[in-house]
């Protein structure tokens, strides 16, 4: 496979880092607005939660299928048509008069946002020499983890201000304008091939990425016992078995899960899954315990949250570049150490603990998770040839949101069963010090008063099981080494290329 040789285009690359920058940036930002769709719509908690989970849920579903249309299409369609299906999918949802119109505009926005990330990674590993690689996902980084930090920041002061609307007009004219730069900017110099995608591979992924996460994200809701959330975690498994034996009986897989033969690719993965379930407990706790317990504005909640991401904005290059210098190993290991002891101290909260506490606890965490983010995966796809580029991209991405979903819906199970544990507990507590028998009056006064504590010993145990989870990525870390697609690509003449070369050249 012949490199890239030719300089890279930091202004090319500024415009797909922006269209990504948006499409991440939507995917937390209506989360804050959910109350207020919820009252517009006169829909329920449980209903108005599929704008979140419909949008991840299509990510999981559209990502497999990524490695293959990078394959077969240049990157300048793929981007363009990624970009227009997400500017759509904006606009419908700022004019949506109905609940079920916004639900099909986030599953259109979903669509497009899919098919970026994947895109831009590959386009960094076919333009960047795997020397400058580490800098250029730092960037990449900044783009990934900044956007969604910032998201309930921005979300809560526009909706303190104005209508929830005004989160996709926001984003609206942005895409547009991204759309229009890549138009006339994006050039390709990709080689034509022909590539086919296997029907039964499109349906057993489907079916598999989306039934795991469906079942996942709906336990959280509605208990494991749920009969709903058990046939779609049977039909899930099943169906990403199938998926998974055809991958290898095909000449050309959908998605090629060889890119497990490398095994820096392999623990790169592992750490990751167990760090971003890790990462979901401050995302999906904290504004529980800051709302929900303490009565913290949604404006000042996600202020909270910006001094984290000012840091991982301000890290992201610099870790890039210390990669490129020391290697993902000791990154990894301070990083991830950083990121157990924070989330232990998060464990220990209560109904009095201090903001300014809570702010530096979660950016002191934020540093650490920034720390290894990036350089651990970059180490993975640096030991892949590059014809597996594609296919370990688009992996990567779908663990993203198999692992969100899996972290997301344990950790509030675990706060749910255990707040309901604590609360027996306590008031089991409460009534032996009584001298009689409680009324029914007195006995709902006191459940109302030890749910909140009850609430919040269960949010500690989340985290501590967090932190377990993050122990156990620390321990993967020590077996990082460091790899050089240098000594890994495949070797083809010039004059000779590959069919299934990468694409993304710019």
């Amino acid at each position: 496979m012949q490199e890239t040789q030719t300089k890279p285009s930091y202004g090319l690359l500024i415009i797909l880092m922006t269209g990504a920058f948006v499409a991440l940036l939507s995917n937390t930002l209506l989360n804050i607005a959910l109350p207020s769709i919820m009252k517009d719509f006169d829909v329920s908690a449980a209903t108005v939660q599929w704008l979140s989970t419909g949008y991840m849920l299509v990510n999981g579903i559209m990502v497999p299928t990524t490695a293959f249309l990078i394959k077969k299409y240049t990157a300048r369609r793929l981007f363009l048509i990624a970009i227009a299906l997400f500017s759509i999918g904006t606009l419908i949802g700022g004019f949506a008069p109905v609940f079920p119109v916004l639900l099909t505009a986030r599953m259109i926005q979903a669509s497009g946002a899919a098919i970026m990330m994947p895109l831009l990674m590959n386009v960094m590993f076919t333009t960047f020499p795997p020397e400058k690689r580490g800098t250029a996902m730092g960037m990449f980084g900044l783009v990934m983890i900044f956007a969604p930090a910032i998201g309930p920041t921005l979300s809560g002061w526009i909706i303190q201000h104005y209508e929830w609307p005004t989160l996709f007009f926001f984003i609206a004219p942005i895409s547009i304008l991204v759309f229009i730069l890549a138009f006339f900017k994006l050039h390709d110099t990709k080689e034509k091939v022909t590539a086919t995608l296997d029907f039964l591979s499109l349906v057993f992924s489907t079916l598999g990425f989306g039934g795991i996460l469906y079942g996942f994200s709906s336990a959280g809701n509605n208990g494991w016992d749920d009969s709903f959330v058990i046939i779609s975690l049977a039909i899930g498994v099943i169906s990403l078995i199938c998926f998974i034996y055809r991958q290898f009986k095909l000449s050309e897989p959908m998605l090629d899960l060889r890119v497990y033969k490398y095994p820096m690719f392999a623990l790169s993965s592992l750490i990751s899954f167990t760090l971003n379930m890790a990462m979901f407990s401050a995302m999906l706790l904290m504004p529980i315990y800051l709302q929900n317990i303490r009565g913290i504005s949604p404006l000042d909640s996600g202020l909270l949250m910006l001094p984290g991401a000012i840091v991982m904005g301000i890290m992201s290059p610099i870790t890039g570049r210390l990669f490129d210098k020391f290697g993902a190993k000791i990154l990894a290991i301070v990083g991830l150490t950083i990121t157990v002891v924070t989330t232990y101290f998060f464990s220990q909260l209560t109904a009095t603990t201090e903001y300014s506490h809570l702010v530096l606890l979660y950016t002191v965490r934020m540093f650490g998770i920034s720390m290894v983010m990036m350089p651990v995966m970059t180490n993975g796809l640096n030991q892949l040839p590059a014809k597996f580029t594609p296919h370990g991209t688009a992996m990567n991405s779908t663990l993203q949101q198999v692992s969100g979903a899996v972290g997301g819906s344990l950790l509030v199970t675990i706060m749910s069963n255990r707040s309901v544990t604590h609360g027996k507990e306590l008031l089991d507590v409460a009534i032996s010090k009584l001298s009689a028998p409680p009324t029914n009056e007195v006995l709902a006064q006191m459940k109302q008063q030890i749910m909140a504590q009850a609430t919040i010993e269960g949010i500690n145990d989340a985290f501590l099981v967090s932190a377990g989870v993050a122990i156990i990525a620390v321990i993967l870390a020590f077996f990082i080494k460091r790899t050089s697609s240098i000594e890994k690509v495949e070797k083809v003449p010039a004059k000779e290329p590959k069919k299934n070369e990468p694409v993304g050249q710019i």
